[in-house]
């Protein structure tokens, strides 16, 4: 087997293109010596998921991993971990060694290494519900899994192991030998910050059982969303300068300012509602550098429609719960719950994007921030009541709904943003002409993707399909659609997700013309009819546009 790769590979990649463009190279701080943790696995699964005897790994995901060439598999971590003190401003300092834990990580991983692309995406597991949340997996699975990533999931908090709600309590049998409090000594998060740092390196530079089996990681992004993103943010600031294991990182909803003498590049991606109530320091913004880069998504926010989703249904299975906002739930925010704004398909970009500037230092693009009006946060808003500026996908700029990043009512109601229904009457009087709409839609689409906004296989991305199936579902509840006519529609529409996800442009586009036939000929509410007919029209013409490249 070769040796495996140097923690650093972003220190020599970048400090070659800062060279070569005549930028000074800072000098790097002597890392600290992570400790190797023994790696015990792949942790056997004794029962399938959603059995109640939970033998298997907390919100297993339920995408059809093998039929992608992919393997789920979880591990346990035991060590020895060093206390921080890390305020996010200095480098951290050490309060105590030699502190025992024994954590888990799950591996979601191509079988193949010849599918590997070489990166892995090590989240930071959000803990804010008090159990292990992998948002940014959510976000972007279907992305990771068609471009060859590798992903790894770290439990490194005591919330997530030791809740009432944490793995221990979920699975006693499975999980009750874990311990992030070195047997009840620790009694904050101190340990976390080594704790994420030994588990990337037994990802990066396995000692004994390899997580990744076959594959070598090339290089390791972090990230994490919200409360793991002010974790990753302190982590970035203080203890990467010394432990340097990681070679990028990614800050998704909240981190605030970022030094500017650090080795490792920082990409922060923020929603509209992230900058408008300053969630977690988002609203502190900085210039773009060498090393760092912030994107901010007009109309998207916090806790979307995808995560609300797509994570709604495994908290359903393994937790008994659904998410606010969930499908079929009642609806408790003052507005319709999580924006449409796929934001998750500029967040796929930016990992693209991450992965390039590490391998090669081909620096991110920077990308236009939320106007702002007035009050520090107070996102400016045209006629339409629509954020301005920032990045702007189609969903925005040719809207069929009203997406916000702002909402109000109980729990995390502040969070996920709105998307209000625009009734079709009043769409018809927006867009009388459908192919005029969709090539409205394929030119903010084409000014996206070329503006490195948005990546190469964006008409492969499940909104685009999914969106239809749910503007039909919501024409046939009203008795607007026969419930045959919309099931033949939406099962169309399906079939070319599944073409589209396989890169067949032609085969989804045959679909989705289907689609679009059987809602000009078997609709017999014209208004309804032509709101499907707008729909299908612009998924086409994002098809063509992927195909025309």
């Amino acid at each position: 087997m070769p040796a495996p790769p140097a923690l650093r590979t972003t220190s020599l990649a970048l400090a070659g293109a800062l060279l070569a463009a005549g930028l000074s190279v800072p000098a790097v701080a002597a890392p600290a010596d992570v400790a190797d943790p023994e790696v015990i696995g792949p942790v056997p699964i004794t029962s399938a998921p959603g059995d109640p005897a939970h033998g298997y790994p907390f919100l297993a995901t339920d995408y059809d991993l093998a039929a992608h060439g992919y393997v789920e598999e979880e591990f346990f971590l035991d060590g020895e971990a060093t206390r921080y003190r890390a305020d996010g401003v200095t480098d951290a300092t050490v309060v105590s060694t030699g502190h025992e834990y024994r954590t888990r990580i799950v591996v979601r991983r191509p079988v193949d290494p010849a599918a590997f692309n070489g990166t892995v995406i090590a989240e930071w597991y959000n803990v804010s519900n008090q159990w292990d949340q992998e948002v940014d997996w959510f976000q972007t699975h279907e992305h990771l899994v068609r471009n060859g990533y590798a992903w790894v999931g770290v439990s490194a908090q005591r919330a997530g192991v030791h809740s009432a709600t944490g793995l221990r309590a979920w699975s006693p049998a499975r999980y009750g030998s874990l311990d992030l409090t070195d047997g009840g000594a620790v009694t904050d998060d101190t340990l976390s910050w080594d704790v994420f740092s030994q588990a990337v390196k037994a990802v990066r530079a396995p000692a004994g059982v390899a997580p990744l089996g076959p594959l070598e990681a090339e290089r390791v992004v972090a990230t994490g969303h919200s409360q793991s993103a002010s974790r990753l943010w302190s982590y970035v600031n203080s203890v990467d300068p010394l432990a340097g294991v990681v070679d990028a990182v990614v800050l998704h909803g909240g981190g605030r300012a970022i030094r500017d003498d650090l080795d490792t590049p920082v990409f922060k991606l923020n929603s509209e509602t992230d900058v408008a109530i300053n969630l977690l320091g988002a609203a502190e913004r900085q210039p773009d550098t060498d090393r760092l880069r912030t994107w901010e998504v007009a109309g998207a926010s916090h806790g979307d429609w995808k995560l609300i989703t797509d994570y709604g249904r495994l908290r359903l299975r393994d937790v008994g719960s659904a998410p606010g906002g969930y499908p079929g739930t009642p609806q408790t925010c003052e507005q319709p719950s999580g924006s449409r704004v796929p934001q998750h398909m500029v967040q796929a970009t930016v990992y693209d994007h991450v992965a390039a500037w590490v391998a090669d230092g081909t620096a991110p693009p920077s990308a236009p921030l939320l106007e702002l009006a007035g009050a520090p946060g107070d996102v400016a808003r045209d006629e339409r009541g629509l954020g301005v500026g920032g990045i702007r996908l189609a969903q925005q700029e040719v809207p069929t709904r009203l997406n916000s990043g702002l909402n109000a009512g109980p729990g995390f109601c502040f969070l996920d943003g709105a998307s209000t229904p625009v009734d079709d009457a009043t769409l018809a009087t927006w867009y009388p002409d459908a192919r005029e709409h969709a090539d409205a839609v394929v030119a903010a689409t084409r000014a996206a993707h070329e503006a490195g906004h948005l990546h190469d296989d964006f008409a492969a991305d499940p909104a685009w399909y999914t969106d239809v199936v749910e503007l039909v579902g919501d024409r046939v509840d009203a008795g607007r659609v026969d419930a045959r006519v919309g099931a033949r529609i939406q099962d169309r529409m399906e079939r070319a997700l599944v073409a589209a996800d396989a890169g067949d442009w032609q085969a989804a586009d045959r679909w989705v013309h289907q689609a679009q036939v059987f809602a000009e000929r078997q609709v017999g509410d014209p208004l309804a009819a032509a709101s499907i007919v707008r729909a299908t029209t612009a998924v086409r013409g994002v098809l063509e546009l992927a195909v025309s490249g």
